[in-house]
């Protein structure tokens, strides 16, 4: 009997492809999502992405999504009681489950952070795609058929005109020297649309683009028919 695992879902190419890992790897078996959203927004937090398109995505593969809502300018106390709570729905609607998975590539920091958070709170991580190359692995995605676009841009690392922009090869290739081809160390994100991991690939377009908090270049992604 495979173990139940949940899987901290950002919207995104490294959250994606960490599904099709886990499920590929046939021993655990993903029951759900968790998603942080900012209320206010209605937003994936950070990625920017539009909660009907995360919904979108959660159809498309075929698993339930829980939202743990926090509030616009969050502070890690805030952040923390979201995410509980939200463990703590996944467990009641899955008994037994104690394991939490995320995307995290390589930032060791931010592992030991998880691993102290899910500790106090009870549960176990897993990091199915941690200490990879992320240069082989961006390839790897985009050979594999992953499908995904540059939702967010940090202007203090890359430049603007990167927001909205599909990652694929021709992004590869244009990235300055310095810029982690899968923005493991926060210079973008990205809205996942299409992949092994999906059942069919989601109709979605770009909106308008706009800078926030002086720094963060969101381009709008939005639902075919979607106003």
């Amino acid at each position: 009997m495979r173990a139940p695992v949940l899987l901290s879902w950002s919207g995104g190419k490294d959250a994606a492809w960490a599904l099709h890992a886990l499920r590929r790897h046939g021993r655990v078996e993903v029951v759900g999502l968790l998603s942080t959203i900012t209320a206010q927004y209605e937003r994936i937090s950070m990625q920017g992405i539009r909660t009907a398109v995360l919904h979108a995505q959660a159809d498309a593969v075929g698993l339930p999504v829980i939202e743990a809502r926090i509030p616009r300018d969050a502070d890690n106390e805030a952040y923390v009681a979201s995410f509980a709570a939200g463990l703590a729905e996944a467990r009641t609607r899955w008994p037994g489950l104690e394991t939490i998975a995320f995307g995290d590539l390589f930032l060791a920091d931010i592992r030991a952070w998880r691993e102290t958070l899910c500790a106090t709170l009870g549960w176990t991580p897993l990091f199915p795609l941690f200490d990879s190359d992320t240069s082989m692995l961006a390839r790897e995605m985009i050979d594999g058929g992953l499908r995904a676009h540059v939702c967010c841009v940090d202007t203090t690392q890359l430049d603007a005109r990167f927001a909205g922009r599909a990652f694929d090869a021709a992004l590869l290739e244009a990235l300055p020297a310095g810029i982690d081809p899968c923005g493991e160390n926060g210079e973008f994100h990205t809205c996942v649309w299409a992949g092994p991991m999906f059942a069919y690939p989601l109709a979605i377009g770009p909106g308008e683009t706009m800078l926030r908090d002086g720094r963060f270049a969101y381009t709008d992604f939005l639902l075919a028919g979607s106003p």
